[in-house]
């Protein structure tokens, strides 16, 4: 067994970086996780949360060139974390991206975090969802929407079982609060909602974390 870690061995030097991806992009810990092109030997995919995002490519056999890479990247120019290496994205798409042998490219783009006196991060499970539908939590108190629901608050969908959220309370924090979760789709009036509105109390300040099942 290894005694302690080599700091000049290759897997150190990527495992730090990738570390400090995960530490500044929410998209990495918090995200949902999207497939933009896989073959059995290259796999290509991005991870998104609110307007954060992570474009990571990996090829395992022979050097490939791709006409266009989807990526949700913002224009520009984007740093490969793992070599430095230089990406022009325009219309958010690699265009003749070229992948070497054993090449792994990782790109981010981390946007603006969420910030306020109280900030809460709700994770809903249990709720069933066709493409186009979006749950939203809506409450009496103005971060929610004063149970306006055109002044819901939006989740992020993760997964099948999974929507996730970071809600800044300002001048709500520290006070009660009643809150329901509903089933949106755009233009229409909700099409399922929680029949009892739940209760909490907001934390007067820092980082708070709900976990809540649609069908309590």
């Amino acid at each position: 067994m290894m005694a302690q870690w080599d700091a000049d061995m290759p897997i150190y030097r990527d495992i730090r970086l990738l570390s400090g991806v995960r530490r500044l992009n929410p998209a990495v810990s918090m995200g949902s996780q999207w497939q933009k092109y896989i073959t059995p030997d290259v796999y290509c995919y991005v991870r998104r949360y609110r307007d954060s995002r992570l474009f990571v490519a990996m090829n395992r056999g022979d050097g490939i060139t791709l006409d266009e890479m989807e990526t949700e990247l913002p224009d520009g120019e984007h740093s490969d974390i793992m070599s430095s290496d230089r990406f022009e994205v325009r219309e958010g798409k690699l265009h003749n991206f070229r992948l070497e042998s054993k090449q792994i490219v990782v790109l981010s783009h981390v946007g603006e975090r969420i910030k306020a006196q109280t900030v809460v991060r709700i994770q809903l499970n249990g709720v069933q969802t066709l493409p186009g539908e979006t749950v939203v939590i809506i409450g009496d108190c103005p971060e929610l929407g004063n149970w306006d629901i055109a002044q819901a608050y939006p989740l992020e969908y993760i997964n099948q079982n999974t929507w996730f959220a970071e809600i800044p309370f300002e001048e709500s924090a520290g006070k009660l609060v009643n809150y329901k979760y509903a089933l949106l789709r755009e233009g229409q009036s909700p099409l399922r909602e929680n029949l009892v509105s739940r209760r909490w109390v907001i934390a007067s300040e820092g980082l708070v974390k709900w976990r809540d099942r649609w069908a309590a």
